[in-house]
């Protein structure tokens, strides 16, 4: 088994996930950007319970990396503390102490000074939760009885209109039960959440992204046998579904070798719907001449096992975005344009009247097909099995 090697993240790394998660983005998305399992980029996350902390910056009175070296300076040239913080501009006692917390006049060095002084800054003062118990008890006891946050706050402030200490505000109580460092409300009350999850999401979340709800099981175009492939012998077929207005739409057929071309009246896109109907039509035809179906990676074709079941009728799937892959049917579609303008509503549509426009197109002579109609070549396929 081959391990990765371990990165350090830089800061900037850290805003990069940062940034990103509070765009919405998942964290198996955000963990592609540096080649990691989503369990790394979740651990740093949720160590601040999926809450952005906010950047440290250094107070406008501390002292500045050029005024330590400053210092440095004036230690190596054997100043006196008060000559060295008159020309600084800081009192002496400001000077002496530096001076003295980082080693003294024989190991003063002002980039070492400095990180000390970073890494001994205050950090963010303690929540009000945490300073205040009595309050911390009545959020937990409604957070037990399942308010929200945001009720618990509004409920507050109606009941102690005059007692800003026992008020709190819903961002607050979010806070503090995600980011446990701060030690007021325990974890368990995340389970009493109506989304009991153990990090803050961005409101920019969202489930229905390119790789939510994919088609299970599906197998790949790039499986199909070299017969489909190549149209050498006849039974292959590209299907999609053709929308028009309304929530409407037809499913198109289209044989790869002869170009055949069937329209098949569904009620709705759903999965059922739509197979159920795929089913019916398959039955309609010999089995040698249905083998396989290609399909795009719509949602409509969830249910591509029980179609295969049924029909005896195996499915491939495109890849995402690559329609290209089912070119015939893609150029029946635009075909179909001519008979069904964008925004025209398909629900009225009768399959006597899509059988009469499927045989308008099949009995049209093609330039692939030697001129010969897509009609002509697929009588010819029936009666040779005849």
């Amino acid at each position: 088994m081959k391990y990765r090697t371990r990165i350090q993240y830089t800061e900037t790394d850290k805003a990069l996930m940062w940034e990103r998660w509070r765009q919405g983005e998942s964290l198996n998305k955000i963990a592609l950007l540096f080649d990691r399992h989503h369990s790394a980029i979740g651990g740093i996350l949720s160590r601040n319970g999926g809450i952005r902390p906010p950047p440290r910056h250094r107070c406008e009175r501390a002292l500045a990396l050029a005024e330590r070296e400053e210092i440095s300076r004036g230690v190596m040239a054997g100043l006196a503390v008060r000559a060295l913080a008159r020309s600084m501009r800081r009192a002496p006692s400001t000077v002496s102490r530096e001076i003295r917390r980082n080693g003294g006049r024989g190991a003063y060095r002002a980039s070492d000074a400095d990180d000390a002084a970073w890494h001994r800054a205050a950090r963010p003062k303690r929540c009000k939760l945490a300073n205040n118990p009595a309050l911390t008890r009545i959020v937990a006891d409604k957070l037990r009885l399942e308010w929200s946050p945001y009720q618990v706050a509004g409920w507050l402030k109606r009941t102690y209109p005059q007692d800003e200490t026992r008020q709190v505000s819903h961002e607050t109580i979010y806070r503090t039960l995600f980011i446990q460092a701060r030690g007021a409300l325990k974890k368990e009350l995340l389970h009493h959440l109506r989304r009991s999850r153990g990090m803050r999401r961005s409101r920019h979340h969202t489930q229905k992204t390119a790789e939510h709800g994919r088609i299970t099981e599906t197998v790949s175009i790039r499986e199909r046998p070299a017969e489909a492939e190549d149209r050498a012998v006849p039974g292959h077929w590209e299907g999609d579904l053709f929308f028009g207005s309304h929530n409407s739409q037809i499913a198109t057929l289209v044989e790869r070798q002869t170009r055949y071309v069937m329209l098949v009246r569904v009620a709705g896109k759903d999965t059922d719907t739509v197979v159920n109907a795929l089913i019916k039509q398959a039955h309609k035809l010999p089995r040698e001449l249905y083998r396989s179906l290609t399909w795009d990676r719509g949602k409509e074709m969830a249910d591509h096992k029980r179609f295969s079941l049924a029909t005896d009728v195996k499915v491939y799937f495109c890849d995402p975005q690559q329609p290209w892959q089912r070119g015939s049917n893609e150029n029946t579609n635009g075909l179909l344009r001519q008979y069904f303008p964008k925004g025209m509503d398909l629900s009225d549509i009768s399959q006597s009247k899509l059988n009469s426009i499927a045989r308008r197109l099949n009995e049209r002579p093609r330039e692939t097909l030697g001129f010969e109609t897509p009609a002509e070549r697929f009588s010819q396929c029936v009666a040779s099995i005849g």
